[in-house]
């Protein structure tokens, strides 16, 4: 049995949420409790990261001359940082937020029962995530320049590192959304741009997936047990090409969508086929050490991603398939309706397979839901909108009206709980609870 599992809220590694200081867990630590007096806080996490904490109390230890020590991370008594400091640890797993926003608008432009004024919905979104991602940049930035030495620190941090993909899947929801919403069918010219985009979007996530994994294999040694879905995270943008692949064909030329498809192909097998490996080091993780911390299970619904992804890509990439094609250039002509059955086939394979990590996933944090909010949430949104999107799809080439209604109630399901995250997403800006020391991702929790 994981131990981890078994320890009181207050206890456990990751725990970063003070709204629960009413608990059982908190009532002997916080009944005597002194408030903390003024302290100069500056980079607080620093030397806790990089020591061996042998105790299982979230407490920041004396590290350097302006450490938070001695402090109790959970106490709501704890000192209040300024901006500038808390902006140290404004961490690229905010790049979750414009990523699954980014996915949502994709989703309402996606929806088979339409209504007046729906698209007008997903425009409004689409603007509101570009206005996201441009803040979450903006104050990426002003961390880099404010904290010399966080931007290197952060892409090789073992913990912080793999949330880097993040930001380029952010850039992929805003082309895509971008070619729905902001793109029309007339427009050579802005068409050629986005063919542009895609070829670059290829070209730096290819580098992504290379280049962070062959880091990670040289510089970090991880247990099995110290297995989480975020490992999946660097393959995760080049997969997400063929997804790219598939929304941008409908609208460019066939001379131009037969390269297009072919490399969104290329890609998404690329990214499933790691993500298979990933998921045999996953399960064998769950088997021997049981599941992750409660704080840390949201982030299992990632493994729902791939498969649906690659299915929802299989679909689109096969539709954008000309009907006359004739790859050989004899005469002979591709029966494409043939090739269109057996996407929707393979489609139909891997989409349950998503459905069975969305089964665990949601059975994982049932049966031990996370008190404290973690960025992390966030995958309890992107991840599932491939799933919903890949069933509507399915639903579409099938003509099959049940299914369709289902996909409706899934999509406002989910709208429902992107409001759930974002309303404790907000909240824990403002309470602090995170960007604070040893509450976010640039800490090793698990």
């Amino acid at each position: 049995m994981d131990r981890r599992n078994t320890l009181p809220a207050a206890l456990e590694p990751g725990s970063s949420r003070s709204s629960v200081s009413d608990s059982s867990e908190y009532q002997v630590s916080t009944d005597n409790y002194k408030k903390y007096p003024h302290v100069d806080i500056d980079h607080a996490s620093k030397g806790h990261d990089e020591r061996e904490n042998n105790s299982m109390t979230p407490v920041l230890e004396k590290g350097t001359q302006n450490d938070l020590h001695g402090v109790d991370i959970n106490d709501p008594n704890r000192p209040k940082l300024t901006l500038r400091r808390r902006l140290h640890h404004f961490t690229w797993a905010w790049y979750t937020l414009p990523m699954s926003t980014g996915g949502l608008s994709l989703l309402v432009a996606a929806q088979i029962k339409q209504f007046p004024g729906l698209l007008d919905i997903g425009l409004a979104i689409y603007i509101i995530n570009i206005m996201i991602f441009s803040a979450v940049t903006i104050t990426m930035t002003m961390r880099f320049l404010l904290h010399r030495g966080d931007f290197v620190r952060s892409i090789t941090h073992p913990r912080e590192g793999f949330f880097v993909p993040t930001a380029f899947l952010s850039v992929a929801t805003l082309i895509t959304s971008t070619d729905r919403y902001a793109i029309p069918e007339e427009n050579g010219n802005l068409i050629w741009a986005v063919q542009a985009t895609f070829w670059v979007y290829v070209m730096a996530t290819i580098a992504l997936a290379i280049g962070q994994y062959s880091y990670v294999f040289a510089a970090h040694s991880f247990k099995l047990q110290t297995m989480m879905p975020t490992w999946i995270l660097p393959i995760f943008p080049i997969m997400l090409s063929g997804t790219i692949a598939s929304v941008i064909t409908e609208k460019i030329p066939d001379i131009a969508a037969l390269p297009i498809i072919v490399a969104g192909l290329t890609c998404q097998g690329l990214g499933l086929s790691v993500a298979i490996m990933m998921y045999a080091h996953m399960i064998g993780r769950l088997m021997e050490a049981g599941l992750p911390n409660r704080e840390h299970r949201p982030g299992l619904f990632m493994c729902v991603g791939p498969p649906a992804f690659t299915a929802l890509a299989l679909i689109g990439m096969a539709r954008g398939l000309p009907d006359n094609l004739d790859p050989d250039s004899d005469g002979v002509l591709v029966d494409v309706g043939t090739v269109r059955t057996l996407a929707l086939m393979a489609a139909i394979f891997l989409w349950a397979l998503s459905l069975w990590w969305f089964g665990i996933a949601i059975v994982a944090v049932i049966s031990s839901p996370p008190k404290y909010f973690h960025l992390g949430w966030w995958a309890m949104i992107f991840p599932n909108t491939g799933f919903i999107l890949a069933t509507i799809s399915i639903a579409r080439e099938l003509h099959q009206e049940g299914v369709a209604w289902v996909t409706t109630g899934m999509s406002i399901v989910l709208f429902l709980m992107f409001g759930f995250v974002l309303f404790h997403h907000v909240r824990a800006v403002i309470v602090q609870d995170i960007m604070y020391p040893g509450r976010d991702e640039d800490v090793e929790d698990h």
